[in-house]
Formats: structure tokens, sequence, C-alpha cells
């Protein structure tokens, strides 16, 4: 099988390569801005920008994939700022689609997205958000995955026997990964949104995030997933389990709170902010009906995970390599 990873040099693109290394009949294609920093054997890895269009598109062509994996979507505050986030993450998911269109051999296409695109969500008395709920994003993030998940249904609609498999994850937190929210936790004093009235914060583990990709390429089914570990927590409840002291913020008191984080070296986009305040549990039933795939850790273990990072990892030397 021939597989193309766009996001490669991420942590994301990077660890779901790992997952298909192994495979014997699996070749790969890696694009990214970065190389990724882990060894890849069975991979063919091209460094071009996300913005150049043209180079992307042509590359994907020539390796005509059978399954693309678009883990090129940059996260505001992640591994780039907002403003380039967005512009970065249109050029790559149009060199997907306009590359995608000349590949004969093409049967699946998997990309990521985010809950993020549900939007603000009450948080009283409702039952988990379904894969079928309306787009109503409030921010930034939130409305670059509609662009993103509109430019998919543009494709399919000129290429049907190609199966589109979106995979919505929720805050995304891991160890040593750029998430912005899990930075954001880790402060010495954290802000939070006003007690009684948080949001329900759903997190999902980048291990996890790693195997839903692969679920998904085994199963081959189009759609459109949530992905998230079980259970919700509220911000406030997250710091103490973190055991840090936290400062209940509402109002024009965020504009404080997001310029002194971002002194603090951990700048809270606003879809993060979203997630605090007015965050919602999302139904994951139909990933695990369809993808046969269910989170291995729940909200609460990806807190404890966050917390419990060594600041020191001793690495064995895989010898056999030499």
């Amino acid at each position: 099988m021939r597989i193309a990873i766009v996001g490669m040099g991420g942590d994301i693109g990077t660890g779901v390569a790992l997952r298909f290394d192994k495979d014997r009949e699996t070749s790969m294609l890696g694009l990214d801005m970065e190389p990724p920093r882990r060894r890849i054997r069975r991979a063919i890895f091209h460094r071009v920008d996300p913005t150049d269009v043209e180079e992307r598109t042509r590359v994907l062509v020539d390796f005509d994939p059978e399954v693309i994996i678009h883990a090129g979507i940059y996260e505001p505050h992640s591994r780039s700022n907002p403003h380039d986030a967005e512009i970065r993450t249109r050029a790559a998911t149009r060199s997907v689609f306009r590359a995608a269109l000349d590949c004969p051999d093409l049967r699946q296409i998997v990309m990521r997205s985010s809950t993020d695109i549900y939007g603000r969500r009450d948080t009283w008395g409702q039952t988990p958000v379904p894969q079928g709920t309306g787009h109503e994003p409030h921010s930034r993030f939130g409305r670059m995955m509609v662009d993103a998940e509109g430019a998919a249904a543009d494709f399919n609609e000129q290429r049907p026997d190609v199966a589109v498999t979106l995979l919505r994850f929720a805050p995304i937190v891991g160890p040593y990964i750029p998430s912005p929210l899990g930075r954001y936790l880790r402060l010495p004093v954290v802000p939070t949104g006003p007690l009684f009235m948080e949001g329900d914060l759903q997190l999902v583990h980048i291990d996890d995030v790693h195997d839903a990709f692969a679920a998904a390429v085994r199963a081959g089914v189009a759609g459109a997933f949530n992905i998230a570990g079980a259970g919700t927590v509220t911000g406030s409840e997250a710091v103490r389990m973190g055991r840090r002291p936290f400062i209940p913020t509402w109002g024009p008191g965020w504009y404080v709170a997001r310029a002194a984080t971002a002194l603090m070296g951990a700048p809270i986009p606003e879809h993060s902010i979203e997630s605090l305040c007015h965050g919602k549990a999302v139904s994951t039933d139909d990933a695990e009906r369809d993808l046969d795939f269910v989170a291995s850790r729940s909200t609460s273990d990806c807190i404890e995970d966050l917390y419990n990072w060594e600041s020191v990892v001793r690495l064995e030397v895989d010898r056999s390599v030499a």
C-alpha cells in the first residue's frame, strides 16, 4: 500500500508514520516544512513549504498514493502563530485535494479536523454532540476546519470513488507535543472560566490520535467521526489535578489573562478559551461502530499524564540499528 502523509514532520504525522513503518508491504511519502524528528525507514520525505502548492501537488501526483493522510492542519499557537497557521492550513489542504484529482489509484483520504467545528455549546442538560450536528464555529480554528471540510466535500463531488474520512479530534494533549492547551494547563497559575459556569472539557491523547488515523485507514470508510477520550472535566478540576492555583476569569478578564500567559510562554488561542468556558462533550459512537476505534485514555487520564511528564526522559539505545 502506498501512503502519502501530508504533515509528516509534526507530532501527529510522525506518529502515524511510525504506525505503518513496520509493514513491509507499505511504502510512504512524507511532506512538511520540517523533517520528522524520528527515523522512518519506509518513508521518502520531501521538505516543501505548505504554501508551495504547485510543488506539493507535483510530488503527490508523481507518487500516486492509494491513501493520503492529511495531518497538515496547523493549529493556532501550536507550531505556527494564528495568521500563519491559517495560511498554511489553507494552502496544504488545497494542494492535497488538487493533487488527489489526478491520482488514479487513490481510494481514501483521511483528514484531521476538530470538534471546534461545532462551536460553543450550552453546557446545561444536553447530550453529547453527535457527528451530524451543524457547524457553528465561533473561533478562528473552528472556521479553518469548516473551510477544510468544505474543500473535502467539493473534492468528493468530483471524485465520489474516493472515501473521504474526517477525524474531528477533541483538544489534543500528550508528552512534549506543542499543544497550546497542554502548555497552558501546566502554567504555575492558570486562569479558568467562572466557577459553576465552566464548560465541559474533553480531551484526546496524542497516542490515541495516531491510533485513530491507523484505524480509519484499516476501516476505509467515508464520513465524519468524533475522536475523544471518555468523560469530561472542568478547567478548574483539571488544574486541581495538577495542584496548580487557578483564577476564575470571565469577560474582559480574558484579555488580561491572554496577555499574561503569552508573556509566560503559553499563549492561549480563542478556541482553547472556548473549550474551557463553553466546551461540550461529543459522542464517539460512530467511531466505535464504523472504525472499530475507542480511545484508550479518558479525559482524566489525559490530564494526569499531562501533569506527570518528566522534565528529562532517558531513552534506550536501539543497538540493532548500528
